[in-house]
């Protein structure tokens, strides 16, 4: 069994690890699906083995450290087992072990900080979470935040570990279906989640008039994230975000998106602040855990404004919004019914505007907010089957 080093010619995750119950060539096996495939599940942002931070940064720390290397392990053999479908009894197994080992940690002052403790107790957090235990899911979230808050915040933890403080962040928000942290604003003020410098620098787009911003008559909040994202995708450069800047970016407004209240006596900001967080998932994709729980509960809460946002006739770009929040919808939408019921109200929309093709319908999205990534190609199939 070979793999290509990581990390150096002198990286062999083979060498050494710290002993399971586990036969040693059935750990080897794990090891290799850990490091070839799992870690490129968690984090698909950066493809390469160089630099993936679950293989550069999260691995080396695994090896020392029994509880880590657990519930790694244990990552990759809920994959296999759940690929077999004939029960999961090693990862039973290295679950037992798992929280044995952590709750020795979490005895010790000293190791229950550590970023190796923080890791372990998340990612059971989302073990626990796919197999429907969300108690348990729930408690290992809460443990992770009282951590967290011993540490001095979120921003602390980043300073140290950088994968540490994602990997919480944006977990706890997946597995809760609500942000469990709070933001940072823009002068840094706060512990919570942090803006990027893209979001900093696109506070100059806030002193230009955007007539389309203006036109919707939109809550000052989202008003100001929908200024920000234009400008931000709207540069020729845009494609060139980073997968880490990205999912920080992401992040970031997300979590901002999900803390403002329901703006249910704005049918158009409601929309726009349910639909911009679909979108950013759907050009973020999956990272660390599945999104799918949180968006169809979005995508619930945002159907009930749909009518109300069709009401808002008489101007141009409240037909764009209507299009733009019925593709994002539609494309992040995996419930059947969701989708045949999105998609009846997308052809009343698309037949009131005389939509006959996708190059009638993406000068409205190019309106709202749009950047030409590879998932483009989605919002194209969509309304193409739509228009047919």
């Amino acid at each position: 069994m070979e793999l290509f080093a990581p990390a150096g010619n002198s990286f062999d995750p083979f060498d050494s690890y710290p002993a399971t119950r586990l036969p040693r060539v059935h750990v080897q096996r794990l090891i290799q699906h850990f490091l070839s495939n799992i870690s490129f599940q968690y984090y698909p942002l950066d493809l390469n083995m160089s630099s993936n931070p679950f293989i550069v940064s999260w691995w080396p720390l695994a090896l020392a450290d029994p509880a880590l290397f657990h519930v790694s392990i244990q990552t990759a053999s809920l994959d296999e087992e759940r690929r077999a479908q004939k029960g999961f009894p090693i990862s039973e197994l290295l679950m037992v072990d798992s929280v044995s080992l952590i709750r020795k940690k979490i005895g010790s002052s000293l190791l229950a900080i550590q970023d190796e403790t923080l890791n372990s107790v998340v990612t059971l957090a989302a073990i626990e979470h796919g197999k429907g235990n969300i108690e348990a899911s729930r408690a290992h979230i809460d443990g992770a935040k009282r951590i967290v808050g011993i540490r001095g915040g979120l921003d602390q933890v980043k300073q140290v570990s950088p994968l540490t403080a994602r990997m919480i962040a944006w977990v706890s928000l997946l597995v809760t279906g609500s942000p469990q942290y709070a933001i940072q604003d823009d002068l840094g003020i706060g512990d919570g989640v942090g803006p990027t410098l893209q979001w900093l620098l696109a506070s100059s787009f806030l002193e230009i008039q955007d007539p389309v911003v203006d036109t919707l008559h939109l809550d000052r909040d989202i008003a100001d994230i929908l200024t920000r994202l234009r400008g931000i995708f709207h540069q020729p450069n845009a494609l060139s975000l980073l997968g880490t800047e990205l999912h920080d970016l992401t992040c970031f407004v997300v979590h901002k998106l999900l803390l403002i209240p329901p703006l249910t006596d704005s049918p158009q900001s409601e929309c726009l602040r349910c639909a911009i967080t679909l979108y950013m998932l759907i050009i973020h994709g999956t990272t660390y855990y599945t999104h799918t729980e949180l968006v169809n509960s979005i995508i619930q809460r945002l159907k009930s404004q749909l009518q109300p946002l069709a009401g808002k006739t008489g101007n141009v770009f409240f037909g764009s919004l209507q299009i733009w929040v019925l593709s994002v919808t539609i494309v992040s939408a995996t419930d059947p019914t969701d989708i045949q019921w999105l998609i009846y109200a997308a052809k009343i929309a698309a037949n009131a505007m005389g939509l006959q093709s996708w190059d009638d319908v993406v000068v409205h999205l190019q309106n709202i907010l749009w950047l030409e990534t590879e998932r483009a190609d989605v919002f194209r199939q969509q309304w193409e089957a739509i228009l047919t």
